[in-house]
């Protein structure tokens, strides 16, 4: 177990009230949320264990907190993830059933894929439906998170051979809502090269009350009008635009300000890329035509991505002589599919970086010299490794499913592995047509600017008489 070595504890009842944050998977989103946490609201204690063995922390880890976590007066918020089954912790410890307790979805085991369908599997869902019973408040990252996990408990249940439990959902909705996941956006002014200051001024020139500054917005028009027209044509032949996308495509968006959204970088992380070349050497002595169009790849190395769908595309694209960029990217856990090692050697010199990257600084680097960020996922609750990426000035092209129509306007969606590939050989053939898009869809919702409001709210109870 982690403790936090900078445990914040209001010292008096008549001061703020103390926040205990449990995390039983410490790793990826789930650690970038509660780090986020503690580090912009005041008086948290944090309580982790390490994220490995997934499943053995859904398990178990309820009963390891319960003889780790030290009693305290002081405690008047439980703020813990869907791992942990909150209802074994508040049963074997009292004195935090009494909380007000908060329960947050990063996913849900109702929807979510596994490989093949074992009776064991049940549990995992029907924890997280008796932990949502006992929490007082349920948040989920997305309204799809919520959507899906609700409208599923019935027909989950109905795995019970008989004496099935009634009125769940009923039970359960009341006290659910969504608060997307907090993004700290850092300053990548310094990664972002040339063909990008577009996207960079955009940033970097809007205002607090939403709006675009024209001086800054007007020296691109002309280029961004002619470079979205040719986008059009691509998309009409691969037949993955409608109507209202081409609409889209024309339409100016609301923005909302990113300044305060920037901080310094997170350079803690430990794992190194097995693979890399220095991404502004790339960069250098090539115009946006003659570049290779340059891939990136940023999610988990698990068979949930679908990471054979994503190199089959690339494969395709080899096949037919086309020349591109690719960087692998994401972190690894005890069992990477087979189709990774197969595809770096089938790809040779097309890769620019294959592995896991030793810091946020290089991360984000690789994502500013990138020009497309690919999903094939067969299950995302929310993606921030894709609004890191676009963030950074890639366009995104992602499943027309799960999360994303949520998320991102329809002309980045894609329906089949087809369509991906038919909007990849455009691009590969055009790149310089891609390096002038400017995103059309909003950022600035997801960012810790936009919802430290919401989570301040959230985190605050008053005390309570029979504590």
């Amino acid at each position: 177990m982690y403790r936090c070595s900078q445990e914040r504890i209001c010292e008096d009842l008549k001061g703020p009230m103390s926040i205990l944050i449990i995390e039983a998977f410490y790793g990826g989103s789930h650690k970038q949320l509660v780090d986020l946490l503690q580090e912009e609201l005041e008086y948290c204690v944090l309580y982790t264990l390490p994220a490995k063995k997934w499943h053995w922390r859904a398990r178990t880890s309820a009963l390891y907190f319960s003889q780790n976590i030290p009693a305290s007066e002081h405690y008047r918020i439980l703020f813990a993830s869907s791992v942990l089954n909150l209802t074994e912790l508040a049963a074997l410890r009292p004195d935090l059933g009494k909380l007000k307790k908060i329960l947050y979805f990063h996913e849900n085991q109702l929807v979510y894929p596994v490989k093949k369908c074992q009776e064991r599997d049940f549990q995992y869902g029907y924890n997280q439906i008796l932990s949502c019973l006992v929490a007082d408040v349920v948040v989920f990252n997305s309204v799809f998170n919520m959507e899906s996990f609700l409208t599923s408990i019935g027909k989950f249940m109905k795995l019970i051979p008989d004496h099935r439990p009634k009125g769940l959902e009923s039970i359960i909705r009341p006290k659910c809502q969504v608060i997307y996941f907090p993004i700290r956006f850092p300053d990548v002014s310094r990664f972002m090269p040339k063909h990008k200051a577009a996207h960079l001024q955009k940033i970097l020139s809007l205002k607090g009350n939403g709006g675009v500054a024209p001086s800054m917005a007007l020296p691109f028009q002309q280029e961004q009008r002619g470079s979205e027209n040719l986008l059009k044509n691509f998309d009409s032949e691969s037949g993955s635009c409608d109507a209202a996308q081409q609409e889209n495509l024309g339409r100016s968006v609301r923005q909302e300000s990113y300044l305060k959204t920037f901080s310094s970088s997170d350079n803690s992380s430990t794992h190194h890329g097995e693979h890399k070349r220095n991404p502004c050497n790339i960069l250098a002595g090539a115009d946006d035509q003659q570049r290779p169009l340059h891939i990136v790849w940023p999610h988990r190395w698990e068979h949930d991505k679908d990471p054979e769908s994503f190199f089959k595309v690339l494969m395709h694209l080899k096949d037919l002589g086309l020349n591109f960029h690719v960087s692998v990217l994401g972190e690894t856990f005890t069992d990477v599919p087979g189709i990774f090692s197969e595809s770096k050697k089938a790809l040779g010199s097309s890769v620019l970086h294959w592995g896991y990257l030793p810091s946020k600084d290089e991360y984000f680097q690789v994502l500013c010299t990138a020009d497309v960020v690919i999903s094939t996922a067969k299950h995302e609750f929310f993606g921030v490794a894709m609004l890191e990426a676009v963030y950074c000035g890639c366009y995104p092209l992602c499943p027309k499913d799960l999360v994303y129509p949520e998320i991102f306007p329809a002309e980045y969606l894609y329906s089949t592995p087809e369509q991906l590939s038919k909007r990849l050989q455009n691009f590969c053939k055009r790149p310089d047509i891609v390096r002038k898009h400017l995103y059309k869809g909003e950022i600035a919702p997801f960012s810790w600017a936009a919802l430290h409001g919401k989570f301040r709210s959230l985190l605050t109870a008053e005390p309570r008489e029979d504590l």
